[in-house]
């Protein structure tokens, strides 16, 4: 059985997009062949990796990688996870289906340490839920 294709999309490919990735290939399984890129990579953000081993899912082996890495490669999704990347990349010719799931950038956040790992641990679970509950519909698709 051919396996779903998901590639997200961000700005930087260095948060949200990563842990979209670390979460969709946990939770989705061996049924789904998931990416992530970005309009601007900028590398992976380390409290990204950090919140994500927090509930035991490592992303320290991903890397950023730029939108033009997948340009003519097919997928039967595209998500974008940030207001930035949905507006450069409105249109992205190997999706089957592009969706938008809005995000606030845990990157951006202000504050000590401490403040910043809070809304990237409210980020992570944002995107946790938004998967599952994506999941649940592609599970009872036909």
């Amino acid at each position: 059985m051919a396996k779903t294709t998901v590639l997200f999309l961000c700005t930087g490919n260095s948060a949200r997009s990563q842990m979209a990735e670390g979460l969709l290939r946990e939770l989705g399984g061996e049924g789904f062949d998931v990416e992530s890129a970005g309009t601007a990579p900028a590398g992976l953000n380390s409290l990204a990796t950090e919140v994500m081993r927090e509930i035991g899912i490592d992303i320290s082996g991903q890397q950023s990688k730029s939108v033009a890495d997948f340009l003519g490669k097919r997928f039967d999704h595209v998500i974008t996870v940030c207001d930035r990347a949905r507006e450069s990349c409105p249109i992205f010719p190997g999706a089957a289906q592009m969706l938008h799931w809005s995000f606030d950038d845990p990157a951006a956040a202000p504050g000590n340490e401490v403040e910043r790992q809070s809304v990237f641990r409210r980020v992570r679970d944002q995107i946790r839920h938004r998967i599952e509950e994506w999941l649940q519909t592609q599970r009872a698709a036909p």
